[in-house]
């Protein structure tokens, strides 16, 4: 026990020291982990061993859960035919590539081993490509296009996983293996609608803050083991519970649940994201130890077909779907006209937005003991890992700032003043119904009418100054002031605070709470310069 704990504080050291250096470099955490996972497994000492059955079951239903929260199930519906064709039909036409590629160049691979590796290798996860995009400004499209992809390629992944390995020795009928794939697909949608349903019903008449987030971090397993009981896409229900409950954050949580929840959830993230990367450095001793019995030749010819497969049919996807007929293009219940086709720069920054993960290492390491070439096929795996998340990692935001693909800061800086605006004018307008039907109200209504137009004011300057303007952000001196004068007040505030505490005045449970006042406020505030 006292190892764990050892390996888990030397982890979470990690983890932060990563963090602190990327910050200062500039260099993607994720791959700053991997390369130091991979110089700890080389170092004396105890390893952890990737078992993909807790990685499947504990790491990867919160991480898709708390991306699910974070997305827009709205943006995934505008672009459902691309995220379709990317999280399903890229992802088979890649298992089918590698299947077809290794046993042709292989005859010792037999085909359905070779699915099972293509489809292991399919699904990209976007964790470090968006952790990087968002920071070099990804396009908000391309922003939902990642996401909806690393949502669901990772459920028809490991459906066809399972249907190679099913294969494997026995017989294989395309027929059935398409059935059982819907089958699987739609009870994980139904069973993740129904799970939301009914943790949206709990959720609606519960007001406190810490059973709601009880629940939340709840979610994502009874989802997952809801589906993995029926038979169905675990994955995918999780996926669904989690896009259903994101969208119906507003209505069923209170204020104070939104913020818990948020901040736990990126807590959960950090800490699960940050253990995976390194998970992944430290199997590659594992992965080398059956290579022995191998040729050379063969180790170079399935590395090459597998990468080969991988990287380049992703943009000629891209590049074909691109160039379909402009109607092809036109979203569900959208106008053809508004589903303009990917430019080239965008395609090519989303083939290289293609990193894969831990879901990849997961599913090559289930294969089972005794599975035709598993050791090659789990060597090919791991360096496809390699190559895409450190290799693309590192060469991606460079890329995207190379690309130019148009700095989105400005319009999405104007759409929230002018949401602000909106907001702000609803709200006058509430109270000036309160006020015609209570008459009594008037007294503690001026000073919220004058603070609320004050604010309305703000954002209508604002408002003007963003439209006027022409490439980056404008400096507002008279904005950009007032914040670094209401943070001073507020470092004042709290110092004040401490010192009632320290001299005995004010107790520690009533100094939190007006901490927390404070830390609201300011949490508002723009990051400072």
């Amino acid at each position: 026990m006292l190892v764990v704990v050892a390996l888990g504080l030397t982890g979470l050291a990690v983890v932060l020291a990563a963090e602190a250096l990327s910050h200062r470099s500039g260099l993607p955490t994720s791959v700053l982990l991997v390369l130091a996972g991979l110089a700890y497994g080389y170092l004396p000492g105890p390893d952890l061993q990737l078992d993909p059955e807790v990685v499947l079951v504990v790491a990867i239903p919160p991480l898709l859960y708390a991306a699910a929260l974070e997305s827009s199930l709205l943006a995934l519906r505008r672009d459902v035919r691309a995220v379709v064709g990317l999280s399903v039909f890229l992802v088979l036409a890649t298992a089918l590539g590698v299947g077809a590629g290794l046993s042709w160049a292989l005859p010792a691979v037999p085909l359905a081993a070779g699915v099972a590796l293509g489809a292991a290798v399919a699904p990209p996860d976007p964790v470090a490509a968006l952790s990087i995009g968002r920071r070099a400004g990804l396009p908000p499209r391309l922003v939902t296009l990642v996401e909806g992809e690393g949502l669901l390629n990772d459920a028809t992944a490991l459906t066809v996983l399972g249907v190679a390995v099913g294969a494997v020795g026995g017989h294989f009928s395309l027929g059935h293996a398409l059935l059982e794939f819907v089958v699987t697909a739609a009870g994980g949608v139904v069973v993740g609608a129904a799970v939301a349903r009914v943790l949206g019903r709990v959720r609606a008449v519960n007001d406190e803050p810490l059973v709601d987030n009880a629940l939340s971090l709840g979610t994502p397993f009874a989802a997952y083991l809801a589906g993995e009981e029926l038979h169905v896409s675990g994955v995918l229900a999780v996926v669904v519970a989690g896009l259903l409950l994101g969208h119906r954050s507003p209505q069923l949580q209170t204020s104070g649940a939104r913020l818990q929840t948020r901040a736990v959830w990126r807590l959960v993230e950090f800490l699960l994201e940050g253990w995976v990367f390194l998970l992944i450095g430290q199997q590659l001793p594992a992965v080398l130890s059956g290579l022995h019995r191998y040729d050379r030749s063969d180790l170079a010819v399935a590395a090459a077909v597998t990468l080969g497969v991988v990287l380049l049919l992703r943009p000629l996807w891209l590049l074909a779907s691109a160039h379909l007929p402009a109607r092809l293009h036109a979203r569900l219940g959208g106008d053809p006209d508004e589903a303009a086709a990917l430019s080239r720069r965008e395609v090519l920054a989303l083939s290289w937005a293609g990193t894969r993960g831990v879901i990849t290492l997961a599913a090559a390491f289930s294969l089972p003991e005794g599975f035709p070439q598993r050791d090659l096929l789990l060597f090919c795996a791991y360096l496809v890992v390699l190559v895409t998340l450190v290799g693309q990692g590192l060469t991606f935001g460079p890329l995207l700032r190379r690309l130019r693909l148009g700095d989105t800061r400005l319009a999405a800086a104007l759409l929230r003043n002018e949401a602000r605006s909106a907001a702000t004018s609803a709200a006058l307008a509430r109270l000036d119904a309160l006020l015609a039907r209570e008459p009594e109200l008037a007294p503690a209504a001026g000073p919220l009418r004058r603070a609320t137009q004050a604010r309305q004011e703000r954002y209508e300057r604002r408002v003007d100054a963003l439209a006027a303007a022409e490439g980056g952000l404008p400096h507002d001196e008279a904005y950009a002031a007032g914040v670094r004068l209401r943070r001073e007040m507020i470092d004042a505030e709290r110092q004040e605070l401490l010192d009632w505490r320290d001299s005995g005045r004010l107790p520690d449970a009533d100094l939190r709470v007006l901490q927390r006042e404070l830390d609201l406020e300011e949490s508002v505030l723009p990051p400072p310069a």
